[in-house]
Parts: structure tokens; C-alpha cells; sequence
């Protein structure tokens, strides 16, 4: 069988990934910092699906690290790879922590890149392939006051996976580009940021449920709940300062300033 690559691993979404993955047969190439966690993944999903599975332990704020997880993984038949690793950060610009920002700009950001790049020349070469950017619907709004870095980090990943997607597309090409737009989701990422969501998250094994039902699809943007659908469309509605607004209250709920 195939094998599906997930980044971020470890829990959440990434957790979940692995565990759709495996109920569909795929062996599994796990990928995050935390050993143990991984293991115990792999572990639980290997006996429940009879499924083979790798763990790679991996910082990818180091580009380094992240080359060098590619060529530890590319010699594996690979059909799927989640670009799930990620974190977020809330609070006025000017006092959150610039190394906390600089570490998720290179998470969010080049390491996603850096793995998109390696995996859609990998896929080309196989002739086929899914890569799923795990993206927010912060990523489909103009802006996010008071999580500025990480809403700004979310809107690269969504316009460079939709410009990916309308070139394969133009190539008439089998490999699949899509991006992942969840709104809350219920898992360590509100702790990491600092965060209350002001609307209820869905679980962790939802979203990553309807994210691979959108994927096999081949949806590019990828939107789990009507909640979301409707946010989505009303901001579309809204003129941009307004909906700037509206998202700066929001974030400011959250973080009671």
C-alpha cells in the first residue's frame, strides 16, 4: 500500500489525518518533534488497521531539518502528504514575542513551502498525487488584527495553494493541490496561541474527516462546516475595512482586550 505523509503529527488535526488515513489502509509517515507521541500513534493505528507505519522526529523551523525529512522520506511510495505542522500566536502586535513570530513564519510558511515545493516535483514525476496545505479561514478573510503574524501566515498558504492548483489544472495534470480553511477546531493549537475561540470549535476527528472526504473530491478549497461557509460568503458581502473590523472585535473577545 501507499504511504500518507502527515507534519504535525503529534495531535490534532495531524493526529486525525493519521487515524482517517489508516482506517483507508495507507501506511503512514509520521512527522513532528515529539517522539513518544508519534510512536504511540503509530503504534495504536498499526494494530487496529494492520498498517505499517514511520516516525520521523523533526524541528521544521530549521529548512535544514525540513530538506533533510524529504530525503529521508522520498525514497517511499508516497500517494498522500498532509502539510498540516503549524502554530498561531494572539495579542497586540506590538507586544507579542518577535521569536515566537519568527518561528511561526518559519513553520507556517517556508517549511510549507519548502515541502510543497519537494512533494508537487515528486507527484509530477509519479504521475499522481494528493498534497493538502492545512491552511484556516483566517487565510480567506483580508486581515486579522490582534493575531496579525499568523493570519497574515494562513493567507500565503491559501493564495499559494489556489495559484498551484489553477497551474496543475492548466497542465491537465493527475496531482492534486488543495488547501484546508477550518474555522475553530478543538484542539492544542488555542493553548499554543493563547486563544478562546469566540465560536465553538469542531472536534479534531471531524475536521479531518471532511477534509479528506474534500481532498479525494479534489476540492481546492476545502471548508468543513456551514458555519464557516456562511462567514466565508458574508465576508465576500462585506466591504474589506468593514469585515477588518468585525475581525479585530472578534479577536479581541478572545483575548479580553
Amino acid at each position: 500500500m501507499s504511504y500518507a505523509v502527515i507534519t504535525g503529527a503529534s495531535s490534532g488535526i495531524g493526529k486525525h489525518f493519521a487515524a482517517v488515513c489508516a482506517s483507508q489502509g495507507y501506511d503512514l509517515i509520521l512527522i513532528a518533534r515529539r517522539k513518544e507521541a508519534l510512536e504511540e500513534i503509530g503504534k495504536v493505528l498499526s494494530e487496529r488497521h494492520g498498517i505499517e507505519y514511520k516516525v520521523l522526529v523533526a524541528d521544521l523551523s530549521d529548512m535544514e531539518e525540513v530538506k533533510k525529512t524529504y530525503e529521508e522520506i522520498k525514497s517511499f511510495d508516497i500517494d498522500i502528504f498532509f502539510n498540516n505542522a503549524g502554530l498561531g500566536d494572539a495579542g497586540r502586535f506590538t507586544e507579542t514575542d518577535l521569536q515566537k513570530e519568527l518561528f511561526m513564519i518559519d513553520v507556517n510558511i517556508k517549511a510549507l513551502h519548502a515541502f510543497t515545493k519537494y512533494m508537487l516535483s515528486y507527484f509530477k514525476d509519479r504521475g499522481e498525487g494528493y498534497l493538502l496545505n492545512v491552511g484556516s479561514s483566517a487565510g480567506l478573510l483580508p486581515a486579522g488584527p490582534f493575531m496579525a503574524t499568523y493570519y497574515a501566515s494562513k493567507s500565503y498558504v491559501v493564495s499559494l495553494s489556489r495559484a498551484l492548483a489553477e497551474e496543475l489544472k492548466q497542465e491537465g495534470s493527475r496531482v492534486y493541490v488543495g488547501v484546508l480553511c477550518p474555522g475553530p477546531v478543538n484542539t492544542e493549537f488555542n493553548d499554543v496561541a493563547n486563544v478562546e475561540f469566540a465560536l465553538p470549535g469542531i472536534s479534531a476527528s471531524d475536521c479531518a474527516k471532511a477534509a479528506y472526504r474534500g481532498m479525494k473530491k479534489r476540492q481546492t478549497v476545502i471548508v468543513p462546516t456551514a458555519t464557516m461557509k456562511l462567514a466565508r460568503l458574508g465576508s465576500r458581502l462585506l466591504p474589506e475595512p468593514l469585515t477588518v473590523k468585525i475581525t479585530a472585535h472578534q479577536q479581541k473577545k478572545k483575548k479580553g482586550l
